[in-house]
């Protein structure tokens, strides 16, 4: 886990070419805009400057400083990419959250009750989805929409939800004895 003063920009993939350029899964808005930000760094504080960076089909493609052979791009697979939160821009939108900021606020519906606690943000191909941990343990994806999710208050670390019928209740597993 980093700080939380380190917002994840994207993650390295695969290498590209024989040259040293690797794949990135960027969370900006604009996939391109990750080299906007200057040097990233991974967990351990090492910095990352991407110096060239081009749009491929569901990541970006980049050249890294110092990164020149396939075997050293071989070697960042997996690496996580951080920028310091005071380096992101404040968003205008007020339907636009970071996932850092989603994470651990307490879901609760319109009565006040705790549905849980949401522990990670999911992206699948057709929208935010919320993974929450019901009280019981139990995992929850819930769709984050402006239906779902209504009321937002990060100072709070509190999401006010209105979840379809039928999404937190426990699943009943048939009964042995039946039958």
């Amino acid at each position: 886990m980093t700080d939380s003063s380190l917002i994840l920009l994207g993650i390295i993939g695969a290498p590209h070419g024989v040259r040293g350029e690797v794949r990135i899964k960027a969370f900006t808005g604009d996939p391109l805009a990750i080299a906007d930000y200057g040097a990233l760094s991974d967990g351990k504080g090492r910095a990352y400057e991407i110096t060239d960076v081009r749009p491929a089909k569901e990541v970006v493609v980049a050249r890294l400083k110092g990164v020149v052979t396939r075997e050293a791009a071989e070697a960042l697979n997996g690496t996580e990419l951080f920028v310091p939160r005071d380096r992101l821009t404040p968003s205008e939108d007020e339907d636009e959250f970071l996932h850092a900021d989603l994470i651990g606020c307490a879901v609760v519906d319109p009565a006040g009750t705790v549905l849980g606690t949401v522990t990670a943000v999911e992206n699948y191909g057709a929208g935010d989805l919320l993974d929450i941990e019901t009280p019981d343990g139990r995992s929850v994806l819930m769709p984050f929409t402006r239906a779902c999710a209504p009321r937002i208050d990060i100072a709070a670390r509190r999401i006010e939800s209105d979840p379809p019928a039928g999404l937190f209740d426990r699943e009943e597993k048939p009964d042995d004895a039946e039958g």
